[in-house]
């Protein structure tokens, strides 16, 4: 009986520890169901292939649903209903009230449709959402992370500055509660149903905000209201008091490096990536119908052996091991779908043998959260974006190209100094192509570091003379004979002035997704004058001016865009302004379609920034900071105007405080119109900062105080014997003479001061008035001694004659004639 009684306690004890009977209270529901958003498309189907096969792999808990959101026209040839548990959801790509089309409303607009209709969503307590383009690694158990009612867990977006300016307090009563998150989300079901509406409803309201689409209000780098979605959700969290413990380990975008012993439960590649020469991009891939072509994947990279050979860093190899990882994982996902839809088994390769092998199934084992994954919560977290740059921003080298002449010298003076004043990171080069006649005489040498490269202005084969072909030239001898360390490259042109800098972490540039400026007027992209010179017409991107470039993507492409600017120059028969937008119709831009045909070639498509540049002349859109600006139009302020092309002849380098006349002061601008007046500020910045520059060089050259006037009586006084010898041409007399601007007339001139002016004239009379009692004094010692000579020595005074004869031509015609050949 007693021993019946201890195993009876013995029930009763483990009984009453399973149910938590200690504690006194019921353990929390632990119900988790994974969502994803995507529509009727090839695009879409692929990445939910490799989004489910992911999660499998994984052994995420509990059910999954993808959210298909389809017009009734689309479900009609829509081949994939069976590739993932589906609850399909009316699309609002095109808003059923506004026409607005934006597919990415689909999601908050799914998510309540699944909450509304979906039995699942009455047996769940959490909800994991994840984007089509994610690959799991790993358990995604939303109290392993830390989530708990009222406070989901979520990944950190830091390019949502809307969060920190007035844009938020345009769209939520709690700007202060607004947190930039998104990718990642592990929630409670009661705080979704709190949110899903105000998600939906947020972001209809900043999609018709189009007022403050621009980049500077929400960090959309496209400027389109194309994230609208992602403040729809933050917004509507601060809306209904959420707040986010926000971790920025847990998912990785391929083609970054891991922080030092973390291991991401999530990829998310929504950005190129590259091993070496092999690289992925998902927008390549926008129609691809793969999953439904048997025995077809994506290129397979390179292997894990080659990868651990290629990097010695341990952080960098993990960072390449996971770039294969993720497009491995997509492979081995299409290879088991393929199967499913009844394609016959492939024929045996080495890259399928991988996919297969155990040592691959070991690779891509399920990986567990380490204690540094679950280290950035909260105050850590805010600590870490305090102190930005965590993670190491790669090097940059900015390069421009110039020629050997005096209108390059004084861009590149205003170039290089504005790039210093910036704060732009890493080095920057100057391109100088020039004859090995014009090198022996060209005088700018230390202007700028430089590489020099032979000229091209004059085809070596053809004979034509086009020097805008030395740009891609100069590059691409560049990237041959030069030692180049970094990453990306800043190409510039030499008539721009920097305002701030220029950075791919900024303007989102990466390998196989270059950042430009438009050049709208490069209409021959959308005509025929594309479909003759390249292959990949509809990939030609009408940009320019400022490129920021992977230097991989640079080496494959510099060969291709000289190769594209001699073919477009040669089209002497496609040259008209219909086809090309040259006002000239001469193919002076052929350029500028090189880039872009040759870009096209490559299949290399441009994020397109249109806050990057301005032209000093256009009017700003409000509150956009504008990083370069571009004088290459003539531009006014009043009757104050600068066109660079006056300036063509002019050697404003090497004349002592030679300078730009100065545009007005910015307190006699009109302030009555907001729009002219920033127009006039940014025209007056711009001519400012020229001659600024032009100052600081001069005084780094040690010319003389400019209120002492001995140079300047030098130089007045060469001019003024060179004008009595007809040997002076116009440039000179526009540096020693200069007119100020006025009503009627522009200068071209710099400025010198008139009293400096008046003291040459004093000097010169003085130096005039001493050679004309000089002349007399000889003459008449001459005739003197004359008068008292025997015949005798007849010969001897005819020798001294000479000699003084000799005196004056040395000191007269032969002195002034050697100083008008100097000048």
């Amino acid at each position: 009986m007693a021993k019946n009684t201890v195993v009876l306690l013995v029930v009763v004890v483990v009984l009453g520890l399973m149910s938590g009977g200690g504690s006194g209270q019921e353990e929390a529901p632990r119900r988790i169901h994974t969502l994803f958003s995507v529509e009727c498309q090839n695009y879409f189907d692929w990445q939910t292939v490799g989004l489910m096969h992911s999660f499998k792999k994984a052994r995420q808990p509990g059910p999954v649903t993808r959210l298909l959101s389809c017009t009734d026209e689309e479900k009609k040839k829509y081949k994939g209903m069976n590739l993932a548990p589906t609850l399909e959801v009316p699309s609002m790509s095109k808003h059923p009230k506004t026409g607005d089309w934006y597919p990415a409303i689909n999601k908050p607009a799914g998510i309540v449709h699944w909450l509304k209709h979906s039995k699942d969503a009455e047996n769940v307590d959490w909800v994991v959402i994840l984007d089509a383009d994610m690959i799991i690694r790993g358990p995604i158990i939303p109290w392993d992370l830390g989530a708990e009612k009222g406070r989901p867990v979520a990944a950190y977006y830091g390019y949502l500055v809307g969060c920190n300016n007035l844009l938020a307090k345009l769209h939520t009563k709690h700007p202060e509660l607004c947190d930039k998150v998104g990718g990642l989300l592990a929630m409670h079901i009661d705080d979704l149903r709190a949110l899903a509406p105000m998600w939906l409803s947020k972001t209809e309201e900043v999609r018709a905000d189009k007022a403050h689409w621009a980049t500077n209000l929400t960090g959309d780098i496209y400027g389109k209201g194309w994230i609208s979605e992602m403040y729809g959700y933050s917004f509507g969290a601060a809306e209904v008091g959420l707040r986010h413990k926000i971790n920025d380990n847990l998912m990785i975008y391929p083609g970054y490096i891991p922080r030092e012993g973390v291991e991401p439960i999530l990829m998310h590649y929504g950005l190129p990536f590259s091993v070496g020469n092999w690289s992925f991009s998902k927008l390549e891939h926008h129609e691809d119908g793969i999953v439904y072509e048997c025995g077809r994947l994506f290129p397979e990279p390179p292997y894990p052996r080659e990868v651990k050979a290629m990097e010695v860093d341990p952080n960098k190899r993990k960072a390449l091991l996971l770039n294969i990882e993720c497009i491995n994982t997509l492979n081995e996902g299409l290879l088991l779908q393929h199967a499913a839809n009844g394609c016959h088994n492939p024929k045996w390769s080495k890259y399928l043998s991988l996919l297969k092998s155990k040592t691959f199934a070991e690779l891509t084992r399920p990986k567990f959260l380490t204690p540094k994954s679950l280290q950035m919560k909260e105050a850590e977290f805010k600590q870490q974006v305090v102190d930005e740059p965590q993670r190491p921003y790669p090097k940059i080298h900015t390069v421009f190209s110039t020629e050997c002449t005096a209108y390059f010298d004084w861009q590149t003076v205003g170039l290089v100094h504005s790039f210093h004043r910036s704060g732009q990171p890493g080095n920057i080069t100057r391109l100088l192509s020039c004859t090995d006649e014009d090198l022996k005489q060209y005088k700018g040498h230390d202007l700028a570091p430089t590489h020099h490269v032979p000229s091209m202005s004059r085809h070596p084969l053809t004979g034509d003379w086009y020097p805008a072909i030395n740009k891609p030239a100069a590059v691409l001898h560049w990237l041959n004979h030069a030692n180049i360390d970094a990453e990306f490259i800043v190409i510039l042109d030499a008539d721009m002035i920097m305002r701030g800098p220029i950075t791919p972490w900024e303007f989102k540039a990466a390998r196989g997704r270059p950042v430009s400026a438009p050049y709208d007027y490069l209409i021959g992209c959308d005509n025929e004058l594309a479909k003759l010179h390249t292959r990949h017409p509809e990939a030609c991107d009408k940009v320019g001016g400022v490129i920021i470039m992977h230097i991989d993507d640079l080496r494959k492409f510099a060969l291709l865009w000289l190769h594209k600017t001699e073919e477009v120059r040669a089209d002497t028969s496609h040259y008209a302004k219909n086809v090309t937008g040259d006002i000239y119709e001469s193919g002076w831009i052929s350029e500028m379609y090189g880039y872009s045909f040759g870009a096209a070639e490559l299949k290399l498509r441009h994020l397109i920034n249109s806050e990057i540049l301005i032209y000093p002349g256009y009017v700003p859109v409000p509150g956009v900071k504008y990083r370069v600006f571009h004088y290459g139009l003539e531009y006014r302020v009043g009757n104050w105007s600068f066109d660079k092309a006056d300036w063509r002849d002019t050697d404003l380098v090497n004349v002592c405080w030679a300078k730009f006349p100065d545009p007005p002061d910015p307190s006699t601008l009109d302030h009555t119109d907001e729009n002219i007046l920033q127009r006039d500020l940014l025209n007056i910045e711009c001519a400012r900062a020229l001659n600024e520059a032009l100052r600081l060089h001069h005084r780094k050259r040690k010319c003389p105080d400019p209120s002492f006037s001995t140079s300047n009586f030098e130089m007045a006084n060469e001019a003024t014997i060179s004008r009595k010898f007809g040997r002076i041409d116009g440039s000179n007399a526009r540096i020693i003479n200069p007119v100020l601007a006025n009503d009627s007339q522009e200068s071209s001139l710099p400025v010198v001061p008139n009293q400096t002016y008046g003291s040459l004239r004093f000097w010169m009379i003085c130096l005039w008035a001493f050679s004309i009692l000089g002349f007399v004094a000889v003459v008449s010692v001459l005739l003197a001694g004359r008068k008292g000579r025997k015949k005798r020595v007849q010969g001897y005074k005819t020798k001294r004659r000479a000699s003084y004869s000799g005196f004056w031509d040395m000191n007269g015609h032969d002195r002034h004639a050697r100083s008008a050949e100097v000048l």
